[in-house]
Order: structure tokens, then C-alpha cells, then sequence
């Protein structure tokens, strides 16, 4: 491929873009506080553009005219909460669909339903003994 300017700006915006987004924007560092670690979840969108054209002219073989541009936005969406041995995520926003809320529920529901299984577990096992004596 024939190294133009345009590809030049296009390289550069590029470039700068990676250094300001890598995968601990989108997942951040963990924060622990005594027993709780937050993890924060953020969610990148980003565009860029680019374009340029060679004229030629008298005066000059070439003249060259042309730009780049991009933007970013990055917004926190949720913490991952990892206390005693549970992970559960908190969502920042309002849920967008119900089918991000029913996403959004399903380890509270798994949590629930082992309560449930382990209770009702426990409880056969008192009657057993009950029985036996």
C-alpha cells in the first residue's frame, strides 16, 4: 500500500485513540474495602474519521489538503461486587429493556434459589435424626 498522507493522519488518529482506551477503561481496577471488592465496568464507544486529497498544481508537483478527528465517551454502566464468596453485579443506569433487567437478576436469582435448596435440605436432614432417635 502506497504511504500517503491521508494514511499518515488516519495512523495517527488511530494511535492516540489506543493509548486513551485499552481493556482496564472497560473493566477498571479492583477496589478493595474489608471484605467487599468493587470492580467497575464502563462501557466505551468511540468513532473516528479521517480524509484528504493530493491536487496538483502548477507551482508545486502536489498540494495536499486533509484531516482526522475522533472522539470517545466513556460511561460507567455497573460495579462487579464480590463479598463472602458472592459475585453480583450492580447496574449504574436504568435498565434499558426487560431483558436487561432479567439479565441483570439472574445471580440474586441463582443466589436465592441455593438458599432455598440448602434450607429445605437442612430441614430433611432434622427430621431424619428426628426420626432415627
Amino acid at each position: 500500500m502506497k504511504e500517503t498522507p491521508v494514511n499518515k493522519i488516519m495512523e495517527n488518529t488511530l494511535e492516540k485513540m489506543r493509548e486513551m482506551v485499552d481493556v482496564s477503561t472497560i473493566i477498571g481496577e479492583p477496589m478493595v474495602t474489608g471484605d467487599t471488592t468493587l470492580i467497575p465496568v464502563s462501557k466505551v464507544t468511540y468513532g473516528f474519521t479521517g480524509g484528504g486529497t493530493d491536487l496538483p498544481s502548477k507551482s508545486n508537483a502536489e498540494l495536499f489538503g486533509g484531516g482526522g478527528g475522533g472522539g470517545i465517551t466513556i460511561a460507567p454502566v455497573a460495579f462487579i461486587v464480590i463479598q463472602n464468596d458472592k459475585v453480583r453485579l450492580m447496574q449504574i443506569n436504568n435498565y434499558t429493556s426487560s431483558a436487561d433487567r432479567a439479565i441483570s437478576m439472574i445471580p440474586e436469582l441463582v443466589d436465592q434459589v441455593s438458599q432455598l435448596l440448602k434450607a429445605k435440605n437442612d430441614d430433611a436432614a432434622g427430621k431424619s435424626e428426628e426420626k432415627a432417635e
